[in-house]
């Protein structure tokens, strides 16, 4: 019998969930959104049967439903996670995990009491060259990694004025919390280590000016909120020696936007990167995926070949979740995970508001 899931909003990132559950071979029963007229186009474009105007009337009508997608603004995880969860539903989720680290611990005590599975979207984790960089970490070619850096850095991408991503009461902040994956996957090669101090500091230039807004046609809202960062610079250390310096940006006066982390271990160094181009995924666009040697007294860079992913792996980390729930394959990612990297994002804005270091 084929996995039944439904989906919580009918959103951009909506048609991502459903290619990667199909694709791993689930049956996308139902979905749900206050928006009934947006349900409606998205269920008639993919022949999903029933639309529902909350989980709630979806849990109440679809008992066979074994996991729960969730697709809507920050401030809703939590509670569409644990109605879930205590629904008897495995669940993924969209990233971040919630707004805040507090938040975060209370789901990880419904998921541990429930039983249930949960993932969050990290899918740059998901990415190719993201896993192809794993093999060669988790084969012990790189060793221990030693220092990471970890960028998304735009240089004109605020999303909208106004909207729920500018009113911290629903996105939870800028994009220290948006633009959180260059993180996770610099903590996803470390191992995932328990951080120890923290100094950060954060901006809000150009968060009342237009011409720093987004290309993917947001709607401004004139009477909205923007009460949130624009730019972030960290250095974090771990109990384990390591270190990671975190630059994230919706606006800031940089060359182009880059997306990448790279790292520096005992036995090799590396990178993943993207370069977006001008409008996103286009001919000026360059990705990057290499490790850095010595070999014989000399310096080699080694370029890893992988296969482009113009979904940069959103797909791939929806189809882990069916897979793990069918047995076929582990986890991406864990909520003890999110946990941790929950914390440090509570960090970065501690410690710019206080503008000392955080001891975690």
């Amino acid at each position: 019998m084929a996995i039944k899931i439904g989906i919580v909003g009918a959103g951009g990132m909506a048609r991502y969930h459903y290619e990667g559950f199909v694709k791993a071979g689930a049956h996308v029963a139902a979905i749900a959104d206050m928006n009934a007229k947006g349900a409606e186009v998205f269920a008639a474009s993919r022949g999903i049967q029933n639309t529902y105007p909350s989980l709630t009337d979806m849990l109440k009508n679809e008992k066979e439903l074994d996991a729960v997608s969730i697709i809507t603004p920050n401030k809703f995880h939590k509670p569409l996670i644990i109605e879930a969860l205590n629904a008897g539903k495995h669940v993924f989720c969209e990233k971040p995990p919630a707004l805040n680290a507090v938040e975060m611990a209370e789901i990880l005590e419904v998921q541990k009491s429930s039983g249930k599975k949960l993932l969050f979207d990290f899918n740059n984790r998901a990415r190719p060259e993201s896993q192809a960089m794993m093999q060669y970490i988790q084969a012990g070619r790189v060793g221990k990694i030693h220092s990471a850096q970890a960028c998304w850095i735009r240089r004109a991408g605020i999303p909208g004025f106004g909207g729920w991503f500018t009113t911290k009461a629903l996105s939870g902040g800028g994009p220290v919390i948006d633009l959180l994956h260059m993180i996770d996957l610099a903590l996803y090669f470390m191992n995932y280590p328990e951080p120890a101090y923290l100094l950060g500091v954060t901006y809000n230039t150009f968060m009342d000016n237009k011409a720093f807004k987004g290309p993917w046609g947001i709607p401004d809202s004139a009477n909205g909120v923007n009460d949130v960062e624009s730019a972030c610079h960290a250095m974090l250390t771990f109990k384990t020696g390591q270190c990671l310096f975190i630059r994230n940006s919706w606006a800031e006066l940089n060359e182009r936007e880059i997306v990448s982390v790279v790292f520096q271990g005992e036995k090799a160094g590396g990178k993943v990167e993207r370069l977006f181009g001008t409008d996103g995924i286009d001919e000026t666009s360059i990705d990057t995926c290499k490790i850095f040697v010595e070999e014989y007294g000399r310096q080699v860079d080694l370029a890893i070949t992988a296969v482009p992913d113009e979904t940069m792996g959103r797909v791939s980390a929806a189809a882990n979740f069916i897979e793990t729930l069918q047995g076929a394959a582990k986890p991406l990612n864990t909520p003890e995970e999110a946990l941790i990297l929950m914390k440090i994002i509570d960090g970065i804005y501690k410690s710019a508001e206080t503008k000392k270091p955080v001891e975690f």
